[in-house]
């Protein structure tokens, strides 16, 4: 593998893609949910199937090696799906003994399934051996905790134990082992090892309460280690785990088996830059690049069936409609006195390029996710009808007006677009003529057809945003705002407002599940 390979960085977007994939997967669980958090060490909500886990930046080495750290991250907390049925804190000492020792068990129970893991488990057990805390450095019950969490699942300690230490946490690890061999023989669950964890208190003569302090947790996996002592770690975990007969050594170092695996990744990434998100900060424009918040929130699935519903014959690409003479006659509406009773099929053209603009300043913020709701919904039709779009919304952060790329005009809408827009924070202003200004290259590139704005406020300058308007309009881009009102007079007079900016068509809405409707009439030609 080349060193331009080994390093190129694999975009968030992709590894929430897999990680998907792969979690739901290794766990069974199709509804797993993969959330990208930063600087934290991974975790999993058992009861709304959620795994948190950082990015590749959270680790260290080649890109490759990060990602296979990160890859054997997603499995442990993926078996934790599958096979826990609790999880408790780790900040005292109970919950941190309880899982130490079900980690180990879901990682014996996951390895009979997930046989290919197994160099990979053992890959990382030796890249990590430099972030795992020195016992020499810890004292009293410090040190007794964190030295059965080492022993325990890795079969040794980092540093020294003496005298006593050393038989407590034999008898205690001896003890544990066993607790886990009946756990999987009798197919006890974690609540049964729960009751176990006091017999192991007891061995180690420590509080349950005791406070593990975050020094003993992982806060960093696979600091700075060189090919040397990376080799020689992995050859002591296959020392321990009975496998010295083979070439493992070599074959765990390179990673063969997901080799594959990782340069499709790459193959998506650079895909994906070359399709234009790469460049956006030459345009000024912004990619949310935290996205721990997940955009199930923001899917209401009751208007995007009602919209898809009412659109259907649009994707059929023909309708029927009523008039004075046709193709077949409608006896209904003879009966009903029906003065156009014959139908005609009547095709409707949906050729239109669209760039959706979104304000999220700070006055939508009290019905933010209705707005979200109602903006996914009109994405996921505009998708439905294969619609060529491209979304974009504007808000301040860190007291500086940003434009974001929530879907790029060459992209396919998914949830990852979603996922984009939710991590997005009303706030700020509403600086139109800046946002039009920061856009307009971008518009003159991939020219869409119409440009829609939704705002609910007043601009901060009406002459400089008739100014850009009158730009775009120059360029072939046809200008429409929706104006999003709290009530039917609220709306009645952002529409007033609008129409001082000589936009070429104003549409109003007081309800925000109007939107989607509202913005599809336009299509209708």
């Amino acid at each position: 593998m080349s060193f331009s390979f080994q390093n190129f960085t694999i975009r968030n977007d992709i590894l929430i893609n897999l990680g998907t994939f792969l979690s739901r997967r290794w766990s069974g669980n199709n509804k797993a949910i993969i959330l990208l958090i930063e600087d934290k060490p991974p975790s999993t909500n058992l009861e709304k199937s959620t795994i948190s886990i950082p990015s590749l930046r959270y680790y260290s080495g080649t890109e490759f090696q990060k990602y296979r750290q990160w890859r054997v991250s997603l499995w442990y907390e993926s078996m934790k799906l599958a096979f826990s049925t609790k999880a408790l804190s780790s900040d005292h000492a109970f919950g941190y003994i309880l899982n130490s020792i079900e980690l180990k068990r879901i990682e014996i129970l996951g390895l009979r399934e997930w046989r290919g893991m197994e160099n990979e488990v053992i890959f990382n057990e030796g890249i990590s051996w430099l972030s795992r805390p020195l016992l020499n450095s810890l004292y009293g019950k410090h040190k007794i905790v964190e030295a059965f969490s080492q022993y325990l699942i890795t079969g040794y300690v980092k540093g020294e134990l003496f005298g006593s230490e050393s038989d407590r946490i034999r008898d205690a690890v001896t003890f544990a082992r066993e607790l886990i061999n009946e756990a999987i023989e009798k197919n006890h669950k974690t609540e049964w090892i729960e009751h176990q964890v006091p017999k192991i208190i007891k061995i180690l003569q420590i509080d349950s309460l005791f406070t593990v302090p975050i020094v003993t947790l992982r806060s960093k996996i696979g600091l700075s280690m060189t090919q040397k002592n990376l080799i020689k770690e992995i050859e002591r975990v296959i020392k321990i785990r009975n496998k010295e007969n083979e070439k493992f050594s070599n074959d765990i170092l390179e990673g063969d088996q997901i080799i594959r695996e990782y340069q499709s990744l790459v193959k998506e990434s650079k895909k994906t830059d070359i399709k234009g998100y790469s460049t956006m900060e030459q345009f000024g424009l912004a990619v949310p690049d935290n996205v721990d918040l997940d955009e199930s929130i923001i899917y209401d699935n009751d208007l995007i069936t009602k919209l898809k519903s009412a659109i259907r014959s649009w994707k059929r690409g023909w309708r029927e409609i009523h008039e004075i003479t046709g193709d077949e006659l409608d006896i209904e509406s003879i009966i009903e006195s029906q003065a156009k009773p014959f139908l005609t099929d009547f095709k409707l053209s949906i050729n239109t390029k669209i760039a959706l603009l979104l304000d999220h300043s700070s006055s939508i913020d009290e019905y933010e996710l209705e707005y979200k709701k109602a903006t996914v919904a009109l994405c996921e039709a505009l998708k439905f009808l294969d619609v060529k779009f491209s979304a974009y919304a504007f808000s301040t952060k860190n007291n500086k007006v940003t434009c974001w790329v929530i879907k790029h005009p060459e992209v396919k809408w998914t949830s990852i677009n979603a996922r984009n827009l939710v991590q997005i924070k009303a706030s700020g202003g509403t600086p139109l003529a800046e946002i039009y200004n920061l856009l307009l290259p971008l518009m003159k590139i991939y020219k869409p057809d119409i440009m829609i704005t939704l705002t609910d406020g007043e601009p901060s300058d009406y002459h400089a945003v008739r100014s850009t308007i009158k730009t775009y309009k120059m360029n072939g881009i046809h200008m429409v705002a929706v104006g999003v009102g709290k009530n039917v007079n609220n709306a009645i007079n952002i529409g007033l407002n609008l129409k001082y900016l000589e936009y070429e068509k104003i549409l109003v809405v007081s309800q925000l599940d109007e939107i989607p409707k509202r913005v599809l009439s336009l299509l209708q030609v």
